[in-house]
């Protein structure tokens, strides 16, 4: 039996909403300075407040829990979890060993599950044992699928931490299964642009949808703290409809496709801080919902502190997009290492998405390496479906970037006729050696100051690229 529909908000008339790009709202915040702007970010960390919990412990092995490595530890780690919750709260206690988990656990209101030091959580590979299907937003499209391999729905103060590893196992079968999704993938974003009723949107056995790694699911208060994550099937650590969101000295290590670090979606007042992200896609992934779905649903991302990262990432260090059709808004960035990626910042959407990306900023990146580009804008981005809903894309202030060598471009900038990109500010970016300087197509109100490519200052006012000028080839 499946669980009632979330309690969403009331949703915006479809053509009124900005979403839409019809009708766009001014920003709630509309800081003109960088010194006003990161007051706002420190006003937003003064508010994200981590839970705390009942100092009572629950050990896993009161709960008849074997650390042997083969023996399902799924029931007893559950039934732990419960007791914890039913007794008002506490912390449930892996102690050093090494537990099979043979399916999803759910954490509840008021629990902190703490991996201990030595601790690894090694799921299983069944699919049948992540059953019965759960609410869940697949590639930003709400739908019921497969559960989480650690997943929370309504929960407040909810915490997962410790300095154990959290084993997605996912070589064993999940990753497999993306060369087989397309189907189950289409289908899905076509009931998301139909408006299908969510509860008609059931995928799971024969749909090849991977679960999510680490979700959590209309909550408030979530901390998630200490550990480490490898082998993840799919998105890793994923907070979906909640508040008040702290992710923490947290490191992945995990390579399969779509192994993002972490994802906000649709969430608000989201500190991510002292993290390192070893990552087989983004390091950072904002998200908002897609197309209609996520118009319909109509909540935004806003209020994102990301700080003192070290990533290591197949695609980018920090990327908003392409799923932000319920926007996003104030986000800001800072003290942020970037081993390799092939872009620091991507910045993305197409004509199918709609929304609105804003007030955007960073400072103090330094990356050693990209391979496409140190920033990039990209409002045409793969997978359209052919509407005609152009996304807005404006106020960003980058500063204070260094990056020793892009292999392709420095700066690439292109959106679409109907909507340019807006209010870009580049100041104090040094990009020691790339393979050429700038792509800017369909943009304005661009403000370079004090950004040097290959030893040569740009201009303040950057000129657009000529129509006639051959692209280097870039990829997705």
């Amino acid at each position: 039996m499946t669980s009632p529909m979330p309690r969403f908000p009331s949703v915006l008339s479809f053509f009124a909403s900005s979403a839409l790009g019809l009708l766009v709202s001014a920003p709630l915040f509309a800081a003109t300075t960088s010194e006003q702007a990161w007051a706002d970010a420190d006003a937003i960390v003064a508010r994200i407040v981590a839970p705390t919990f009942p100092q009572k412990d629950f050990p896993v092995s009161d709960f008849q829990v074997s650390a042997d490595g083969k023996t399902d530890a799924r029931p007893g780690i559950q039934a732990a979890i419960d007791a914890c919750h039913q007794a008002g709260g506490g912390r449930v206690l892996v102690a050093a060993g090494n537990y099979f988990v043979d399916g999803p656990l759910h954490l509840k209101s008021n629990v902190e599950l703490h991996v201990s030091k030595g601790a690894v959580l090694k799921f299983g590979a069944n699919p049948e044992k992540y059953l019965p299907l759960v609410l869940t937003r697949w590639e930003a499209t709400l739908c019921y699928n497969y559960s989480p391999l650690i997943y929370a729905r309504d929960a407040t103060n909810v915490a997962l931490t410790g300095a154990g590893v959290i084993d997605g196992n996912a070589e064993a079968e999940f990753a497999s299964w993306r060369p087989k999704q397309t189907k189950a993938q289409n289908e899905l974003r076509r009931m998301g642009a139909e408006g299908v009723p969510v509860e008609d949107r059931r995928f799971g056995p024969g749909h090849w949808l991977r679960p999510g790694t680490i979700q959590f699911f209309e909550c408030r208060n979530v901390l998630v703290q200490g550990i480490t994550v490898i082998d993840a099937p799919f998105w890793v650590v994923h907070p979906v409809f909640c508040k008040n969101v702290t992710v923490r000295e947290v490191t992945v290590d995990s390579h399969n496709p779509n192994n993002d670090g972490c994802d906000p979606d649709s969430s608000v007042d989201v500190l991510i801080e002292n993290c390192h992200f070893r990552t087989g896609d983004d390091a950072i992934a904002i998200k908002s919902g897609r197309d209609q779905d996520g118009w319909k649903v109509a909540r935004p991302t806003e209020n994102i502190v990301i700080r003192n990262l070290r990533t290591f990432s197949d695609r980018s260090a920090l990327c908003i997009g392409s799923e932000m059709s319920g926007d996003v808004r104030n986000v800001y960035m800072e003290n942020t290492i970037v081993e390799q990626a092939r872009s620091a910042f991507y910045f993305k959407a197409n004509l199918d998405r709609g929304g609105v990306v804003e007030n955007v900023w960073v400072r103090n990146l330094t990356a050693a390496r990209t391979t496409e580009g140190v920033v990039r804008f990209e409002t045409s981005y793969q997978g359209y479906r052919g509407g005609n809903f152009p996304p807005v894309f404006r106020h960003f202030h980058i500063e204070n970037i260094s990056c020793a060598q892009a292999d392709s471009y420095a700066f690439y900038i292109e959106g679409v006729p109907a909507s340019p990109i807006h209010d870009v500010t580049l100041k104090n970016v040094t990009v020691e050696k790339a393979a050429a300087p700038l792509w800017l197509r369909q943009a304005d109100d661009l403000h370079f100051e004090n950004v040097i490519v290959n030893g040569e200052t740009l201009p303040v006012k950057p000129r657009l690229t000529p129509a006639d000028t051959k692209k280097l080839k870039i990829n997705y």
